[in-house]
């Protein structure tokens, strides 16, 4: 990313950091001149570099309240402030909703739905009282904006996240505001449990409008962008970082090119 955004002196959090979109946004953070703390359960194969600058890693469960609360204040009496978060902790296995049994799809939106509430709850408290106050920027999917067999409960807790950013920038305006990344399809590093091989996730491109999958640094220039003073006005949207969307499946019925 070229240097037109300066979060030099900045302090962000990238929850789920350590690899794959999350990995790309704190890339992207580290690029534009930000303190990066990333947070997971488990530290990373590799550390999270970028610009010849590393990301701190911290390690947490967030589905853990008291944990999430710790690690905000650890920053905080840490690093001086924080002036973004980046909910990007979360994730769904395939699984019908016949399937896999109430208990478990409720696991899936407490990772995706709850464990952002709770993290950025803790995170206000510290934006809402320093200089500056804040942004909270949710990673979002589209599978939030659509039907998502497999993955309903991820969906459904997806399109929750995004109702819940919309309020937050409310509620909390205008000490902190709040947007939604929603990223449609992207290429990371487990991209081929998904897609297939090298034929497979090229025909999958090709079903995007710009021709090709999203890469995790274009997930996390959004997410800069959207922390950033050039977004100062900006708070209670979603920004869709999906190429264009899906071509729709009747126009390939009806024989219609283009």
């Amino acid at each position: 990313m070229t240097a037109i955004i300066d979060l030099t002196g900045r302090v962000a959090v990238v929850t789920g950091g350590t690899r794959g979109v999350g990995a790309g946004i704190a890339r992207a953070f580290l690029e534009a001149g930000a303190h990066v703390v990333t947070c997971a359960r488990r530290p990373p194969d590799r550390p999270v570099e970028a610009a010849g600058r590393t990301a701190r890693f911290l390690p947490a469960d967030l589905r853990d309240p008291t944990a999430a609360a710790a690690l905000v204040d650890r920053v905080r009496q840490e690093h001086g402030r924080l002036d973004t978060l980046v909910n990007n902790a979360g994730g769904t296995p395939f699984r019908l909703l016949g399937e896999g049994g109430a208990a478990r799809h409720a696991r899936v939106v407490e990772l995706n739905l709850l464990v952002p509430l709770t993290v950025s709850l803790a995170a206000y408290e510290v934006m809402c009282r320093q200089d500056g106050g804040g942004t909270i920027v949710m990673v979002g999917s589209v599978s939030g904006t659509r039907p998502s067999p497999g993955t309903a409960a991820y969906g459904a807790a997806k399109a929750g996240l995004d109702s819940l950013a919309r309020t937050m920038a409310v509620e909390w305006a205008p000490e902190v505001r709040v947007n939604t990344v929603v990223p449609g399809m992207v290429r990371t590093e487990l991209a081929h449990l998904h897609y297939g091989d090298e034929d497979a996730v090229a025909a999958v491109g090709r079903t995007v409008p710009l021709g090709r999958l999203a890469a995790p640094a274009d997930i996390g220039d959004a997410c800069v962008f959207l922390a950033s003073d050039r977004a100062a006005y900006i708070s209670g949207a979603s920004l869709h970082v999906h190429g264009g969307g899906e071509r729709p499946a009747f126009l390939d019925a009806a024989g219609v090119n283009g």
